[in-house]
Formats: structure tokens, C-alpha cells, sequence
């Protein structure tokens, strides 16, 4: 299950993805960046309801020494409680401020975070700003707000988990439920499903996107849920197995009911613009009553703040794995030049890899450098690696061994690149090596391998100089080496960033260092 919720996990996504969009501009690439990006969501909170967290987030590529925070609590105070979270140390309060002193070598991305809560006297509508300001000397302050805003209170509970078997490719019934357990009517919910490896049926009043390696889905109900009663989805919610799955395994997803304001404030902090998003076709989806035996269970509740998410489990049965290939290079060079040069592994199929799912096969490459040659500039996916062990950080050069890692999914067919800039420096030399190492995330540490174990390692050589200009050429059984997917590149540095920042869910999975097994 997720640390986090999927609100906090998504409006991290967005507001850290913009952050490394703009930090991989040329003009940033070129000179390091003093700037620093501040941000605090807002939060819809209603009259004596659950206490809701602001974030202040803090992305720079090197916060400072020393700086102070200030939080601006005047706005908000005749309708609002801000508080923190947890105790840190240099920080107080006097009157509306609360004034915290921090050092940057002790000072995650996630700078404050704060508990706002709707007083039981707040009318309907009453909203505010807090104001949040980053002080550091020499430089201009920078200033984030958060808007604090007061809406009618409801209560949904859905069920905490709902558990579905098939094979790849099978569609299963998903009878979704839940309940108001609150006392006043719903002007109906908006569900977002979320699942790896998992697609939610085509709905006209449903929305869907494919991103971060994820199906999400949204979809609008506007049937209106009374105090106490306990509806499902209809007959006609399903969700399919991806074809390609790998079996037996398990796949992972989530089902969050939001109430209408809630949504629209969550919507706005998401990370995908509204263009993203793709309309459904065929009958729009409805909800029903639930049966009474399952209603009954449903309403016994604690009215407890986060219980609008079910967990979905999926068992894979059937017997579908993969063969993945290492792909090595010779490289051609004159001494003293430098050269690119791609290595990586191809996914032969049938079944995807690196979904990062339990019980599936996920696969990084040990890449063993050719004595003869110096690593100039290193892949954002690979760390240097020694022993079994990680000893540097992402694209570090000089190393003699790498670990790579891939974050997108690799279907039949697909392949990861690895880019290397290597100067030579003789032709004479050991060779050096890909070599494929498989693991899964089932948290029990039980090996697995693919179909074929005897070409999960590829030679990584050089030749003599050709015509002086240098070069790397792919070979191994997998062939070529065309670049794949989204921009792996990019989603590396979201990963690396989202882990330092704290962030929950399939990103910090994937940066998860994990023991590999050959």
C-alpha cells in the first residue's frame, strides 16, 4: 500500500515535475541555479471536519546554509486552527507567525508541514490565505500561499480492499463501493482509479490517461447519496489485465471517492493538464444500491478522515514470462578520443518487465566498463557500482562499473538504452561486460529469472581506431539499440527528486535501491 495519499502523491508529481522540467533547461543545465521554488498546496476543509496537511515544499539544487521560514497565519485565524505537524526544533510561535529557523544541511525538500483544520464555528465559504515566506540573508525573500477555504462537510467510506483473480487479458467484475456516512446528502462523487497493469472500462462519463507508467481514470457520478446509504458501481464496471502481464504475479491499484469540492481543489493541484485527459465512450457509468448484507458492513464505521480509498489487489494466474537479452557494444576510437556508446537489453517478450509490480520480472544491467577506456559522462540511470553495491549517485563518471536501472515499463519488443561518453585512453585491455540481473519487489526477497538465462550477458569491447572519428555500435543477440518509451531521462530525475522529497507511490518503488540477484 501507498505511505501516502494519492492527493499528496499526485500534487507532489506535478508541482516536482515542473520543477525538473525547468531545471533541464540548457540555460540551467549550463550554470548551477541559486533559485529557489517554493510551494504550498491548498486545502478545502469543512466546519469541525478532519484536520488537512499543507505541504511546504522547497526545490532547489541546494537549499541554503541557513534561512528562516515564516508562517503568515492572520488571514485564516478567525475561521482556521494552523498548527504543526510535528515538533521541529527552531521554530515558534507568537501571535499569527510562526517562525522557524532552519539550516539546508538538515532540511528535507518537505520544509514544514502543517496541520489546518476548520474551527466548529466557520461559516460555509469563508476563505483565506497563508502565507509562507522564505527568508535568507543576502538574498530576496521567496514567498509561497496556500488558500484555506471552507465548504459544506460530507463523510464517504468505501471498502479497504477488493480483491479480483484472472488471467493476462481477463476482464473482472469491479463493484465498487460506498457509503455516506455523514449527515448530509452528496451531490454525487467523482472516483479515480488508479492501477498498474490494471484498465478501468470504457465509461462516456469516465476520462482516462496513461502517465508514470500508470492507468488512471476518472470518473463523474452525479447521483446525488443520501445520509446512510450504501451504493456500488453497476454491472458494468470492470477492470482488464493487461494481455502482456507477466503470470503468475500480482498486480496493484486504488479507488479514491472524492466529493465534488474536493475534487475540483485536487484537480487543481494534479499534474495533468486537462488536455491530458481522454474522454470515454459507451454507457455511462451509474451507481446502484448495494446489497443489504454488504450495505450493513459498509456502515460500521469510525468516520475516519482517510477511509475513502479501496485497495485493489489483482492475482495474475497462467503461466506468461519474458526473455530479455543483453545488448553489448564494440567501441571504435583513436586513442585520446572520446565516443558514445549505447548498451542496455531488449525485452523479447511476451510479457512485460519492469513494472515494478510483485512477483514480476524486473530488470537493471551491471555494465563492467572495457579496461582501455575512461567513463566521461555517465546515463541519469546508472550509479557507480562495486561488490553488489551502489557507492556514487546517478550519472557520476569514472566509475569501472555501473548498475542501470530502467523506470518504464518494457513490453515485447522494447528496449533500454544506456548512453555512455568513454574516452579512450588505450586499445589494449580486458573487455568489459552487460550483464542482466532480475530481481521482484514481492518484499520477500525470492528470486526470478526469465526464459532464457544463458543471454543475460553481452560483451562490451574496443577495437583499434577506424577513421579517427569514433563511435560505438550495439551488438549482442537483441541488435540495434533504438531508444524507447517516454523520456526516461527526465522521469529518472522526477524519481530521484520525488524520493528526496518523501513522496509516496509507484516513483519511490522505483528508486528503491533493491538487492539484486543475478
Amino acid at each position: 500500500m501507498l505511505t501516502h495519499s494519492t492527493r499528496r502523491w499526485l500534487a507532489g508529481l506535478g508541482v516536482a515535475g515542473a520543477f525538473v522540467a525547468a531545471s533541464a533547461s540548457p540555460a540551467a543545465a549550463e550554470e548551477p541555479s541559486n533559485e529557489v521554488f517554493l510551494y504550498a498546496n491548498n486545502a478545502l476543509l469543512a466546519a469541525g471536519g478532519e484536520a488537512k496537511s499543507v505541504i511546504l515544499q522547497a526545490f532547489a539544487e541546494a537549499l541554503p546554509d541557513y534561512f528562516t521560514v515564516t508562517v503568515d497565519r492572520a488571514a485564516v485565524s478567525d475561521f482556521a486552527t494552523v498548527t504543526l505537524s510535528n515538533p521541529v526544533p527552531g521554530c515558534s510561535e507568537s501571535g499569527t507567525l510562526i517562525t522557524c529557523n532552519l539550516r539546508g544541511a538538515t532540511t528535507i525538500d518537505y520544509v514544514l508541514d502543517l496541520t489546518v483544520k476548520a474551527k466548529d464555528t466557520a461559516a460555509v465559504g469563508k476563505k483565506g490565505d497563508l502565507t509562507l515566506t522564505m527568508a535568507t540573508k543576502g538574498k530576496a525573500n521567496v514567498t509561497a500561499t496556500s488558500t484555506l477555504e471552507v465548504g459544506e462537510g460530507v463523510d464517504l467510506k468505501a471498502d479497504d480492499a477488493l480483491e479480483i483473480s484472472g488471467a493476462p487479458g481477463a476482464t473482472v467484475k469491479a463493484p465498487l463501493r460506498v457509503a455516506n456516512v455523514g449527515d448530509k446528502t452528496t451531490n454525487g462523487a467523482v472516483l479515480l482509479l488508479i492501477g498498474s497493469g490494471l484498465s478501468a472500462a470504457q465509461h462516456s462519463n469516465c476520462s482516462y490517461l496513461y502517465a508514470f507508467g500508470t492507468n488512471f481514470a476518472q470518473c463523474t457520478l452525479d447521483q446525488k447519496i443520501e445520509p446512510g446509504a450504501v451504493v456500488q458501481l453497476d454491472p458494468t464496471s470492470t477492470l482488464k489485465i493487461a494481455s502482456d502481464t507477466w503470470a503468475p504475479s500480482e498486480l496493484n491499484g486504488s479507488a479514491e471517492w472524492f466529493a465534488d469540492g474536493d475534487w475540483a481543489a485536487f484537480l487543481a493541484e494534479s499534474p495533468f493538464p486537462d488536455g491530458a485527459w481522454q474522454k470515454g465512450a459507451g454507457p455511462a457509468l451509474t451507481l446502484v444500491p448495494a446489497p443489504t448484507a454488504q450495505a450493513r458492513q459498509l456502515k460500521q464505521t469510525d468516520k475516519d478522515p482517510y477511509n475513502n480509498i479501496t485497495w485493489i489487489t489483482a492475482t495474475v494466474t497462467g503461466n506468461q514470462r519474458a526473455d530479455v537479452v543483453a545488448n553489448g557494444a564494440v567501441v571504435a576510437g583513436a586513442v585520446g578520443k572520446t565516443v558514445n556508446t549505447k548498451v542496455g537489453f531488449v525485452n523479447n517478450g511476451p510479457a512485460a518487465i519492469n513494472t515494478y509490480s510483485p512477483g514480476q520480472l524486473t530488470t537493471a544491467a551491471e555494465i563492467t566498463i572495457p579496461a582501455g577506456a575512461t567513463v566521461v559522462t555517465a546515463p541519469q540511470e546508472c550509479s557507480p557500482f562495486k561488490d553488489g553495491e551502489v557507492v556514487g549517485w546517478y550519472g557520476d563518471p569514472g566509475a569501472r562499473a555501473y548498475l542501470c536501472e530502467w523506470y518504464e515499463t518494457l513490453h515485447k519488443g522494447d528496449t533500454a538504452v544506456f548512453e555512455f561518453g568513454l574516452r579512450i585512453d588505450k586499445l589494449a585491455g580486458a573487455p568489459g561486460s552487460v550483464h542482466l540481473l532480475h530481481f521482484n519487489l514481492d518484499g520477500e526477497g525470492s528470486t526470478i529469472t526469465d526464459l532464457d538465462p544463458k543471454n543475460d550477458t553481452a560483451a562490451f569491447t574496443i577495437k583499434g581506431a577506424t577513421d579517427g572519428n569514433g563511435g560505438g555500435e550495439g551488438g549482442g543477440d537483441g541488435g540495434s539499440l533504438p531508444i524507447t518509451g517516454q523520456s526516461t531521462g527526465l522521469l529518472a530525475g522526477l524519481g530521484a527528486l520525488l524520493l528526496a522529497a518523501g513522496v509516496g507511490g509507484y516513483l519511490v518503488a522505483k528508486r528503491r535501491r533493491t538487492r539484486f540477484v543475478a
